[in-house]
């Protein structure tokens, strides 16, 4: 017991100077964390309005402003333990220096996710085709691009990648050209098939008007002439449309007495009598 008052009694200012910055520490920390919350919350709210309801942005926003807070909150506290902080700044610039070097191509996928953020070739919820896979994006982080394809499969590829690559947006535009294309036999009448096609689009009501649908005979191949239909519809209701003309386009050139003709060769086979 004496020992104990003697080694208090020795250390009497640097005991209750580290039980005041342990105090102090608690009290940072707490405040840091309602801080974080509160300037989370802050920036969620005012990047969401300027970012125009981007949600990847305001995720990633949002969380740097929470770290943030942390990392203020970390040096404070060094400082109250006596770290010199002005040499730990210099040391982490000397390490993130070497981490950069050898961590060049991640660091190359920060860079792609930032522009990519910014820039926005792409979006939650949107249909892209992205270095030969299409899917709808699912996320959108610093390191990877997350998409689902049409068929449910998860693929992740490099910020770097889809920063490099070409970006098909088929969601971005707000109206889409769809072609349907239909064979009829050389003997049939064109303007016949013509009609059909009109008739069809005259039907959907979501066909935009304005530019009005084309009605063109497509190609002349090797067993039929090929008619297409080019009208522009509404983005989200692309493929609704586009099956539903797909569907009904046989009953309705049938109905004009046309023929929709398969593959045909015409073989011509040659006799000759041969003298031995």
């Amino acid at each position: 017991m004496q020992s104990i008052i003697t080694f208090f009694s020795e250390h009497q200012l640097q005991l209750i100077a580290i039980a005041k910055n342990t105090i102090l520490t608690l009290f940072i920390l707490i405040a840091a964390s309602i801080g974080s919350k509160l300037i989370r919350r802050a920036v969620r709210k005012g990047v969401y309005r300027l970012s125009k309801q981007d949600e990847i942005i305001t995720k990633l926003l949002t969380t740097l402003s929470g770290y943030i807070i942390y990392l203020i909150a970390l040096v404070i506290i060094l400082d109250l333990f006596g770290v010199n902080t002005a040499s730990l700044v210099a040391l982490v610039g000397a390490a993130g220096l070497a981490i950069g070097l050898a961590l060049k191509d991640t660091l190359s996928n920060v860079a792609a996710g930032v522009m990519l953020l910014f820039l926005k070739p792409l979006k939650k919820s949107e249909f892209v085709e992205v270095s030969g896979n299409s899917g709808s994006v699912t996320d959108l982080g610093l390191f990877t691009t997350e998409l689902e394809t049409a068929d449910g499969i998860f693929i992740s590829l490099p910020n770097s990648t889809v920063w490099a690559s070409a970006i098909k947006n088929f969601s971005r535009n707000a109206k889409r050209r769809m072609d349907i294309t239909i064979g009829i036999s050389y003997g049939d009448s064109i303007e016949d098939g013509l009609a059909a096609l009109r008739e069809l689009a005259a039907e959907e009501s979501r066909i935009i008007t304005t530019p009005e649908p084309q009605y063109l005979v497509h190609t002349l191949a090797d067993s039929s002439v090929n008619l297409q239909l080019r009208a522009w519809v509404p983005t989200p209701d692309y493929w609704n449309i586009y099956w539903k003309t797909q569907r009904k386009v046989k009953e309705r050139v049938e109905s004009k007495g046309i023929t929709i003709p398969f593959p045909q060769r015409d073989l011509h086979i040659i006799s000759s009598n041969q003298k031995e």
